[in-house]
């Protein structure tokens, strides 16, 4: 097991109202991936998958981080910036970049910190959740979004555990 159950920071629910359920969720799946990434040095970070696969801890750091910038820097608050780790060039960047340099681990989790604690003042800021961005030409609301990253999440820590256990054995939570 990852870490004892008492000193788990993840919740076990009992939130109450929406807002709550989808933060509270959503809080709970971003610790998770914290969780699967912690205690590993540069060279674990970034160990792939099993060939042909880019697939890393690593850079689902760099994913994750591109997919909150996506949904609430451009969709929510209809920002125009540049996506972090991506380009035409390679629009797989954000896992082709991902390599065993601390400095790039360091420069991930800070952009990673960063776009999840924008997502959270957004989301904390916002009148409701009915709050409405534009996805191309959709209309998208903030509780779809809310409901999207918490899937997006939930399926990449799925991957998280099997790149965990590959790497030192470790399982669960």
């Amino acid at each position: 097991m990852f870490v004892d159950h008492d000193e788990d920071p993840r919740t076990d629910g009992g939130f109450e109202g929406e807002r709550a359920v989808l933060t509270g969720y959503l809080r709970d799946q971003r610790l998770t991936l914290e969780l699967k990434c912690s205690g590993l040095d540069a060279a674990a970070l970034a160990r792939r998958s099993v060939e042909p696969s880019n697939l890393s801890l690593l850079g689902l750091v760099r994913h994750m981080a591109g997919v909150e910038q996506k949904w609430f820097r451009q969709v929510m608050a209809g920002q125009d910036v540049p996506r972090h780790y991506r380009s035409d060039g390679d629009p797989d960047g954000d896992f082709n970049g991902a390599v065993p340099d601390p400095e790039v681990v360091a420069e991930a989790w800070a952009t990673w910190r960063a776009e999840a604690a924008f997502a959270e003042r957004f989301t904390a800021e916002a009148f409701d959740l009915s709050v409405t961005g534009m996805s191309g030409q959709e209309p998208m609301q903030l509780r779809e979004v809310l409901v999207h990253m918490i899937e997006e999440y939930a399926r990449h820590n799925g991957h998280a555990d099997f790149l965990r256990e590959r790497i030192d054995g470790r399982v669960g939570q």
